[in-house]
């Protein structure tokens, strides 16, 4: 005699043997209250809440390039950088232009991408450079170094990207 399994079950609300089953799950408990203030601050669209959520996206975006990079240093650190970069730049756009800025009905996605990344060029040649310093001065091996620098620069260029997105991404309200 063969076991029914546990995940067949009848319309009544009981498994194949008989058993009740549990209708609903439990409540889940309720969040802190700091935790509720704090996201219903990062949904506002003043300039401190899209601040956050620019560091959140580019944060998240630099573990993506890092993750990306590793696995294509065997390719040289230059390929390595341009693969990772280029595929977090894309996700960043996008995720600036929809959770950053608010502005996937205002801009469209070819239009962010192209605009945004001509922003984010002067950032890869600035972290190429930098790339390119680091592997002529370090000993063999120094994949974090290179890692750590270019998140440097990017964090000192990822000001000035956030004002360029800014009016890029911004919205006639901003604008009266």
């Amino acid at each position: 005699m063969t076991r029914p399994s546990l995940l067949r079950r009848r319309a009544s609300g009981s498994d194949v043997a008989g058993d009740p089953v549990a209708e609903t799950a439990p409540a889940p408990a309720p969040a802190p209250q700091g935790t509720v203030r704090l996201a219903e601050r990062l949904r506002r669209d003043d300039t401190l809440a899209q601040f956050a959520r620019f560091v959140l996206v580019g944060s998240s975006t630099t573990l993506v390039y890092a993750m990306l990079f590793i696995p294509f240093q065997g390719f040289g650190y230059l390929a390595a950088h341009l693969i990772a970069t280029v595929a977090s730049t894309v996700l960043a756009n996008e995720m600036h232009r929809r959770l950053t800025f608010h502005a996937e009905d205002r801009v469209g996605w070819f239009t962010a991408q192209w605009e945004a990344s001509t922003v984010a060029a002067l950032g890869l040649v600035a972290t190429s450079a930098t790339l390119g310093w680091v592997d002529t001065t370090a000993a063999e091996g120094h994949v974090w170094l290179q890692i750590t620098a270019v998140v440097t620069v990017t964090a000192a260029i990822g000001l000035m990207r956030f004002i360029a997105l800014r009016w890029i991404f911004r919205s006639p309200a901003d604008e009266a």
